[in-house]
């Protein structure tokens, strides 16, 4: 094919090895994570093929008229205190990967107008049961236990995630995980007996996970609720600065990292992976793929043959629901926070805390969405603007299914209003009308995520969590799900499913995959 005028036509082929012994489609973070993680572990021959010219894939930000904008991260979590590191914190360590960490000043400000309150929680789970306490008096006990709870189930998941028990083991060392491990959140707050206020105060951090309550397994609500309320940080150079260092330190390592390489096909024979053809038409072997495109994608389109989709795989797929992905209004107002009316880095405001009322609404594009989230970013980070500037970001997390049928004469007029109802229904609260302050206004929809990253239908929070699909049920049917030998998936679709900390988790634990079938081929050769 020629090349367009003006430029020139490059053979990449001569950039690729003839084999490799992993190619990682997708160089966001689980791509780099999984990566690392194999480099740590003496898996330097690794590949890695990402469509964009930049490293990270959502983990990214961008710039208009100078100024620097965050694209997506909101908080990150399981970093810790230099001296007292939690796993991601630990990993990027472990790994290397110098990040500027930022503390963020607060858990959130929950405003609820209908239940008259306004609340802001901070870290801590005595604080959080005190500042409770202090707007439901009586509650502080009962509070303080549930987080408790809370802590005692995340460091069991912890712990689980990388040690196998038999059930007996499990029982004894971990009694609260298994106590509460088939059970929703709901069904656990319940049996607290905790009043109706002090629950609307503890249930706004549901929407990071994207089920209602009654759906959301415990496990996964307090795993959330035990990590926030330690504390969450985000990154001086904004996520780019996580995603540039990444990159940097791969290919420190040795592996090779190549841009705007879209990859079309994952090349399977006899049931095993051994390579991939990316949309320019190279072919590259390896031993090993590992791919961010969801499994839906890759296994109705992209394995070659298809003939080689097991029965199986596609029946998974099909029986997994897609959960959240954002709706976000990101903007550069002139003019201090205060100024504008933003007093906290996190707000969650709605009309409601009932989480199946919220996601109703968002399953319809026709009412102003009922439940937000407002991050002001100079809370965290001063210099993430100009003095005299500030940085906002104002998200609803819902289904992409409303948005399927929206055609391309409709688009731009719905985002704007849907943009235009967000703002306002921020302003309601702060008082403060500060569109006329924009200075410069980006506006995302699952559109934007389908077009940037290619994400099957715009979907960036992988699959719903349930009681009967989660990151614990995920772990223990892991071989059952294994259907091509040789293919790891490392995304927000892996098992330990949404956000920018678990994409850590997820990339280490394809590379575990890979690691674990070496061990396995090693010891049969002896």
């Amino acid at each position: 094919m020629n090349a367009p005028a003006g430029f020139i036509e490059v053979d990449m082929s001569r950039y690729f090895k003839d084999h490799y012994q992993v190619i990682i489609i997708g160089g966001a973070l689980a791509g780099m994570s999984c990566a690392l993680q194999l480099q740590a572990k003496g898996v330097n021959d690794i590949l890695i093929l990402e469509k964009h010219n930049m490293p990270g894939g959502l983990a990214t930000d961008f710039v208009r008229n100078g100024f620097e904008i965050e694209a997506t991260l909101h908080e990150m979590m399981s970093i810790g205190t230099k001296d007292n590191r939690l796993k991601v914190g630990q990993f990027f360590d472990d790994m290397g990967v110098d990040i500027d960490w930022l503390h963020v000043p607060e858990c959130y400000r929950a405003v609820l107008p209908n239940s008259g309150l306004d609340v802001t929680l901070h870290e801590g789970y005595e604080n959080v049961a005190r500042e409770i306490d202090a707007v439901v008096p009586g509650s502080y006990e009962k509070v303080h236990e549930f987080m408790l709870l809370c802590r005692r189930v995340y460091d069991s998941m912890n712990i689980l995630s990388v040690t196998h028990m038999s059930k007996v083991q499990m029982l004894l060392k971990h009694p609260d995980f298994v106590k509460t491990v088939g059970y929703s959140a709901t069904e656990v707050i319940e049996a607290f007996g905790l009043p109706e206020k002090a629950v609307e105060l503890l249930t706004p951090y549901w929407i990071y996970v994207g089920s209602p309550m009654d759906k959301l397994p415990f496990t996964i609500y307090a795993f959330l609720m035990a990590d926030y309320f330690t504390g969450s940080y985000v990154c001086r150079g904004y996520s780019h600065e996580m995603s540039m260092k990444m990159q940097k330190k791969v290919e420190e390592n040795g592996a090779q990292y190549e841009f705007r390489q879209e990859v079309e096909k994952i090349l399977v024979k006899d049931g095993r992976a051994y390579g991939v053809r990316t949309k320019q038409g190279d072919e590259i072997h390896c031993d090993y793929v590992v791919s961010a495109p969801y499994p839906n994608k890759v296994y109705t389109q992209m394995i070659e043959p298809l003939s080689e989709v097991p029965e199986g795989a596609v029946k998974l797929v099909n029986g997994l629901e897609l959960s959240l992905t954002p709706v976000s209004v990101i903007a550069v107002l002139e003019g201090t926070p205060e100024e504008n009316g933003l007093m906290n880095y996190s707000t969650f405001s709605g009309e409601t805390m009932d989480t199946n009322k919220i996601m109703e609404n968002y399953n319809n594009l026709t009412e102003p969405y009922n439940f937000i989230t407002t991050i002001c970013l100079n809370y965290a980070n001063p210099d993430c603007v100009p003095e005299g500037y500030t940085q906002i970001s104002i998200t609803a997390l819902v289904p992409s299914t409303p948005f399927h049928s929206v055609t391309e004469e409709e688009y731009y007029d719905l985002k704007r209003r849907l943009a235009n109802e967000m703002m306002e229904s921020y302003i309601k609260i702060s008082g403060v009308d500060f569109r006329k302050n924009i200075v410069e206004i980006e506006i995302t929809t699952p559109m934007t995520i389908a077009h940037y990253l290619g994400a099957w239908k715009g979907n960036i929070y992988g699959f719903s969590h349930d009681v009967k699909n989660h990151a614990v049920a995920r772990l223990q049917m892991k071989e059952q799900d294994h259907f091509i030998k040789g293919l790891e998936f490392a995304g927000a679709h892996g098992m330990s499913g949404d956000g920018m900390g678990p994409q850590i988790t997820n990339g280490r634990a394809a590379a575990k995959g890979i690691l674990d079938d070496l061990a396995k081929k090693e010891a049969e050769a002896k």
